[in-house]
């Protein structure tokens, strides 16, 4: 039998290399997309002893012209699997940003994960099986904290843009999987914290990250068991369904045509 197609974006190092070697590990060839051509063609002979094929595409995702080649190749019908993990930190003030630094990271940290999977489910959809896995941060949930919060023991980075794109990120695959429900296509949100990888410059390689293997494994536990966000370092599973809960609270109290008390001083 012809094994499955996992395609993975930022899969030159990191948590996108220990993916690839999950995968490969579980039966998959592999489509590996990322910027560095010579590190893809490293990965692909090591991987190569699992028995998976592997093909390279060197793109740079942070770009239209590289994002559109990429998902012309998750479109092309064969893929089972789309791993996006691309990303990039773009940490500091917002208002210090220069607009092509924008440009470019909001392109691969947001634009990215609907572009390949739009191209990559109407195939998916029509075998009826597959999934979308992307990988976010937790720092997606961080919106409310403050940069340094009380008792944490460290600072959160200035952070803006990057939690808008990964809480998106968690929104869309969120809102996918339950739009999905009963086709036999799945979709999983990984949001790891801090990860010992050259992501970010190495900024993570601290002794309390996680390393990349260990994020991998809780990638296709996640997706294997059909669950949709996956905390890799979380105990506590209680808090997604909170989360959830208390969402449809706001949107049980927001339904109807009168003004929350609060608002209903005369301007």
């Amino acid at each position: 039998m012809d094994r499955p197609i996992a395609l993975i974006t930022g899969a030159s190092s990191g948590i996108g290399a220990a993916a690839a070697a999950v995968f490969a590990q579980q039966g998959y060839d592999l489509v590996l997309v990322a910027r560095r051509e010579e590190r893809l063609a490293a990965l692909a002979e090591d991987l190569a002893g699992f028995g998976a094929s592997t093909e390279i595409l060197a793109a740079d995702l942070s770009v239209r012209s590289g994002l559109e080649r990429a998902a012309q190749r998750a479109g092309a019908g064969d893929i089972d699997v789309v791993v996006s993990n691309a990303g990039i930190s773009a940490y500091g003030p917002f208002a210090d940003l220069a607009p092509e630094a924008l440009e470019r990271a909001w392109t691969l940290n947001a634009d990215a994960t609907p572009v390949l999977a739009r191209a990559a489910l109407p195939a998916m959809l029509e075998r009826g099986r597959g999934g979308i896995i992307t990988v976010a941060s937790n720092l997606g949930f961080s919106a409310g904290i403050p940069a340094a919060p009380a008792d944490s023991g460290r600072r959160l980075p200035q952070r803006t843009l990057y939690v808008a794109a990964k809480a998106g990120m968690i929104a869309f695959t969120r809102a996918l999987a339950a739009e999905m429900s009963g086709t036999g296509v799945h979709a999983t949100v990984v949001c790891p914290g801090l990860v010992s990888s050259e992501w970010n410059g190495g900024a993570s390689n601290v002794p309390q990250a996680m390393t990349p293997e260990n994020v991998a494994q809780a990638m296709w536990l996640a997706f294997s068991h059909e669950e949709i966000v996956c905390l890799p370092g979380l105990e506590s599973e209680d808090l997604i369904d909170e989360l959830a809960g208390i969402e449809m609270r706001i949107m049980g109290g927001n339904i109807g045509s009168e003004l929350a008390t609060r608002y209903r001083n005369s301007l």
